[in-house]
Protein backbone atom coordinates (compact mmCIF):
# COMPACT_ATOMS: atom_id res chain seq x y z
CA UNK A 1 0.00 0.00 0.00
CA UNK A 2 1.66 3.24 -0.97
CA UNK A 3 1.47 6.43 1.35
CA UNK A 4 1.25 9.96 0.64
CA UNK A 5 2.38 12.94 2.97
CA UNK A 6 2.80 16.19 1.16
CA UNK A 7 1.03 19.17 3.05
CA UNK A 8 1.58 22.81 1.16
CA UNK A 9 0.06 25.83 3.26
CA UNK A 10 0.12 30.04 3.39
CA UNK A 11 0.10 31.88 6.02
CA UNK A 12 1.45 34.47 8.32
CA UNK A 13 3.67 34.72 10.70
CA UNK A 14 2.49 34.43 14.14
CA UNK A 15 5.87 35.82 15.84
CA UNK A 16 9.11 36.51 14.95
CA UNK A 17 10.93 32.98 13.85
CA UNK A 18 14.04 32.43 16.33
CA UNK A 19 16.93 30.47 15.00
CA UNK A 20 18.53 27.59 17.59
CA UNK A 21 21.55 25.13 17.50
CA UNK A 22 21.27 21.22 18.41
CA UNK A 23 24.07 20.36 20.90
CA UNK A 24 25.44 18.63 17.56
CA UNK A 25 25.52 21.99 15.72
CA UNK A 26 22.36 21.45 13.06
CA UNK A 27 20.23 25.14 13.07
CA UNK A 28 16.56 24.42 13.54
CA UNK A 29 13.71 26.64 14.24
CA UNK A 30 9.98 26.51 15.43
CA UNK A 31 7.23 29.02 14.63
CA UNK A 32 3.68 29.00 14.18
CA UNK A 33 1.66 30.49 11.27
CA UNK A 34 -2.14 31.21 11.25
CA UNK A 35 -3.62 29.62 8.06
CA UNK A 36 -7.19 31.61 7.18
CA UNK A 37 -9.95 29.27 6.60
CA UNK A 38 -12.46 29.24 3.60
CA UNK A 39 -15.08 32.21 4.60
CA UNK A 40 -18.59 31.79 4.44
CA UNK A 41 -20.99 34.35 3.49
CA UNK A 42 -22.69 33.12 6.70
CA UNK A 43 -20.09 33.80 9.18
CA UNK A 44 -19.27 37.10 10.82
CA UNK A 45 -15.66 36.62 10.79
CA UNK A 46 -12.63 34.92 9.25
CA UNK A 47 -11.39 31.92 11.12
CA UNK A 48 -7.74 31.08 11.16
CA UNK A 49 -6.18 27.62 11.84
CA UNK A 50 -2.52 27.77 13.61
CA UNK A 51 -0.27 25.40 12.42
CA UNK A 52 3.36 24.56 14.05
CA UNK A 53 6.25 24.74 11.21
CA UNK A 54 9.75 22.86 12.22
CA UNK A 55 12.72 24.01 10.13
CA UNK A 56 16.36 22.62 9.85
CA UNK A 57 19.67 23.37 8.23
CA UNK A 58 19.69 25.83 5.72
CA UNK A 59 16.16 26.25 5.46
CA UNK A 60 16.49 27.41 9.51
CA UNK A 61 18.77 30.30 8.76
CA UNK A 62 16.94 31.66 5.79
CA UNK A 63 13.55 31.80 7.70
CA UNK A 64 15.23 33.83 10.62
CA UNK A 65 16.67 35.67 8.24
CA UNK A 66 14.04 37.03 5.96
CA UNK A 67 10.98 36.41 8.03
CA UNK A 68 9.17 38.22 10.75
CA UNK A 69 6.11 38.44 12.54
CA UNK A 70 2.90 39.07 10.51
CA UNK A 71 4.91 37.97 6.83
CA UNK A 72 3.19 35.67 4.84
CA UNK A 73 4.98 32.84 4.01
CA UNK A 74 4.73 29.32 1.73
CA UNK A 75 5.43 25.99 3.56
CA UNK A 76 6.10 22.75 1.69
CA UNK A 77 6.89 19.49 3.79
CA UNK A 78 5.83 16.83 5.65
CA UNK A 79 3.27 16.05 8.77
CA UNK A 80 4.45 14.69 11.44
CA UNK A 81 3.28 13.61 15.39
CA UNK A 82 5.26 13.36 18.29
CA UNK A 83 4.57 11.87 21.42
CA UNK A 84 6.35 12.34 24.54
CA UNK A 85 5.81 12.19 28.87
CA UNK A 86 6.86 14.60 30.81
CA UNK A 87 7.79 14.16 34.78
CA UNK A 88 4.42 14.53 35.89
CA UNK A 89 3.58 11.35 33.65
CA UNK A 90 1.69 13.57 32.17
CA UNK A 91 1.68 11.95 27.59
CA UNK A 92 1.67 14.93 25.57
CA UNK A 93 0.86 15.17 21.45
CA UNK A 94 2.00 17.32 19.19
CA UNK A 95 1.65 17.39 15.03
CA UNK A 96 3.94 19.54 12.94
CA UNK A 97 4.65 20.36 9.65
CA UNK A 98 8.44 19.60 8.86
CA UNK A 99 9.18 21.97 6.02
CA UNK A 100 11.12 20.87 3.05
CA UNK A 101 10.63 24.29 1.62
CA UNK A 102 9.57 27.67 2.36
CA UNK A 103 9.22 30.78 0.14
CA UNK A 104 8.20 34.23 -0.20
CA UNK A 105 4.43 35.16 -0.78
CA UNK A 106 3.17 38.14 -3.16
CA UNK A 107 0.26 39.70 -2.22
CA UNK A 108 -2.20 41.19 -4.58
CA UNK A 109 -1.04 44.61 -6.54
CA UNK A 110 2.48 43.84 -6.08
CA UNK A 111 2.79 42.73 -9.78
CA UNK A 112 2.98 39.62 -11.84
CA UNK A 113 5.77 37.13 -11.94
CA UNK A 114 6.68 38.18 -15.55
CA UNK A 115 7.74 41.66 -14.48
CA UNK A 116 9.16 41.08 -11.27
CA UNK A 117 12.48 38.72 -10.73
CA UNK A 118 12.14 35.33 -9.26
CA UNK A 119 10.71 34.64 -6.55
CA UNK A 120 13.49 32.71 -4.18
CA UNK A 121 12.70 29.82 -1.98
CA UNK A 122 15.12 27.53 -0.28
CA UNK A 123 14.49 23.65 0.60
CA UNK A 124 16.15 20.80 0.52
CA UNK A 125 16.20 19.63 -3.75
CA UNK A 126 14.29 16.79 -4.74
CA UNK A 127 14.53 15.34 -7.86
CA UNK A 128 12.15 16.42 -10.58
CA UNK A 129 9.83 18.29 -8.13
CA UNK A 130 8.27 21.87 -9.18
CA UNK A 131 5.70 23.90 -9.25
CA UNK A 132 3.44 24.02 -12.36
CA UNK A 133 1.80 27.27 -12.78
CA UNK A 134 -1.70 27.20 -13.26
CA UNK A 135 -3.47 29.78 -15.48
CA UNK A 136 -6.30 32.49 -13.99
CA UNK A 137 -9.67 31.13 -12.80
CA UNK A 138 -11.29 32.29 -15.62
CA UNK A 139 -8.86 30.51 -18.22
CA UNK A 140 -10.41 27.15 -17.00
CA UNK A 141 -12.35 25.24 -18.66
CA UNK A 142 -14.91 24.30 -15.78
Amino acid sequence: MASFNLVVLIGNLVADPELKTTSSGISVTSFRIAVSRRYSAGEQQQQADFINIVCWRKTAEFVTKYFNKGKPILVRGTLQTRTWTDNNDVKHYETEVVADEVSFVERKGEGTISDKPAIPTYGTPQAGSSFEELPADDELPF
